[in-house]
């Protein structure tokens, strides 16, 4: 029977609201603990490498991007539509009620 090794974008990353100012990202790989200030951090990079001419970078040579996570901890590798899926993920988590450090 052979593998499916397509990974559902959807489902394959996720943050979570976990106690007061504590979150985790669950990717395909791994899950990682981030505080509030490694969050906003995240979200600077992924808006970072979202941009017009960053996705025209990415797209035009090696077509991924690898980004440090967690005070740089942790690697994760992503493909375009992982990283869009990401900044899409993110923005969301921060429009809610859930990303607030109360």
């Amino acid at each position: 029977m052979p593998v499916n090794k397509e990974i559902d974008i959807n489902q394959s990353y996720q943050i979570k609201h976990l106690t007061f100012c504590k979150y985790v990202l669950h990717t395909p790989n791994k899950t990682i603990d981030l505080s509030f200030p490694q969050m906003l951090e995240l979200r600077r990079k992924i808006n970072e490498l979202t941009t017009y001419s960053s996705l025209n970078r990415i797209v035009n040579n090696e077509n991924f991007a690898l980004l440090f996570v967690a005070d740089k901890q942790h690697l994760i590798f992503l493909e375009i539509p992982q990283l869009l899926k990401l900044k899409e993920e993110i923005s969301a988590f921060f429009h809610t009620s859930a990303a607030v450090c109360a």
